[in-house]
């Protein structure tokens, strides 16, 4: 049937062109579904590398795919070069040169994916990075940006918690931020990011109440934000909490 439609359609084309051009047809057809199946496939590889710790070997399975114009793959790239950049083995030129590249593969995700919640989290995130290589008036000038890709990715992802604990990070560090920071940002910008604990607090509260005990980052932030806040029987409660929680990596270790 499908034959017989198909020389319906191309009669006026001689016998071989005809063939050649179904064929051509049938494995473009072919090709696409294939590849659709390909970046699916390297995705499931990748989230099984990240779940065991895997950072050298997944870096070096997304890089080959730096190309690609699928955000999914292009933030998890923009991952583990981050996470590749963090380990104590990586010498502080590689570090440089990893939290710009994740940069870039964190732009590019966001380029082909406005709405891919993650796309814009990670953008942040390596933004932020590369502000620690720019001196404060770069790091003081990108953090209205950061914020709103953090706010953007909540909009679009209100479930996840590890996004909304990096939002109470910034509110933490502008609150706690030296009066000689505050100042130097008062010369630079007219208004400068100002931030307190009661906000950083309510945004670390609101991470647990979506995911309770994800991160032993966010108890240790709860505990550290009410002792700011003098606050001393709440700090002792999530500070303990922060300290059970069960050391499965290197991070939980130094929380």
């Amino acid at each position: 049937q499908v034959l017989r439609k198909s020389l319906q359609r191309g009669f006026t084309l001689s016998t071989g062109s005809f063939l050649l051009y179904e064929a051509h047809k049938l494995i473009s057809g072919f090709a696409e579904v294939h590849a659709s199946f390909k970046v699916e496939e390297v995705i499931e590889q990748a989230d099984y590398l990240y779940g065991s710790g895997e950072t050298e070997k997944l870096y070096r399975l997304l890089v080959q795919h730096k190309n690609s114009d699928d955000a999914e793959l292009l933030w998890r790239l923009a991952r583990a070069s981050r996470d590749l950049a963090q380990l104590s083995s990586t010498s502080a030129e590689e570090k440089r040169q990893l939290a710009y590249e994740a940069l870039e593969y964190a732009k590019k995700a966001l380029e082909k994916n406005e709405a891919n919640f993650a796309a814009h989290k990670w953008y942040a995130i390596c933004l932020s990075d590369v502000g620690d290589f720019e001196g404060i008036k770069t790091k003081i000038g990108n953090a209205f940006v950061i914020k709103e890709h953090f706010q953007r990715a909540i909009e679009l992802n209100p479930k996840d918690a590890t996004t909304i604990h990096l939002i109470g990070i910034w509110c933490y560090s502008f609150a706690e931020m030296p009066w000689y920071q505050r100042k130097i940002a008062a010369t630079l910008f007219a208004t400068p990011p100002t931030s307190t604990f009661q906000e950083a607090l309510r945004y670390f509260h609101m991470a647990e109440e979506v995911d309770p005990n994800f991160y032993s980052k966010n108890l240790l932030f709860l505990g550290k934000t009410y002792l700011k806040l003098n606050n001393k029987k709440m700090a002792l409660l999530w500070l303990s909490k922060a300290k059970e929680y069960p050391a499965h990596t290197e991070e939980d270790k130094q929380v």
